[in-house]
């Protein structure tokens, strides 16, 4: 009996104790990070020239929780959506301020440094 219930108490703990724990620190970073990406754009696209280009480089975590991550920047409908996913969570951020007037589309990882580019021809 007492080894039965330790079997259940070891696959109890474990989902319990350790992966509910870090899904939701996962979750908050994602969200972080996406924030974070969200202004970094904006930021970009309001010093940006009226003819020209302009590019920056910043850096993200390059992992959450001991997993990677990938970033995607889209169109979802009208809105302009960062989403944030891995390890099976996912958060989704709207681009504020600039979704409506400006497109904005891209992918990255968390891995090394990434790049935001504007051109005002809109290559």
């Amino acid at each position: 009996m007492l080894l039965l219930l330790m079997v259940v108490m070891i696959f109890t703990v474990n989902a319990v104790f350790m992966e509910g724990p870090a899904n939701n620190l996962r979750y908050h970073a994602f969200v972080d990070i996406g924030n974070g990406v969200s202004t970094r754009i904006v930021d970009l696209y309001v010093i940006a020239p009226g003819n020209g280009t302009i590019a920056t480089k910043f850096d993200i975590p390059d992992d959450v929780a001991g997993a990677d991550y990938f970033v995607n920047v889209d169109m979802t409908r009208a809105n302009q959506v960062i989403q944030v996913q891995g390890g099976g969570i996912q958060s989704k951020i709207a681009i504020a301020g600039i979704g409506a007037t400006r497109g904005v589309i891209g992918n990255t990882t968390g891995a090394g440094w990434n790049m935001i580019q504007y051109d005002s021809s809109g290559v």
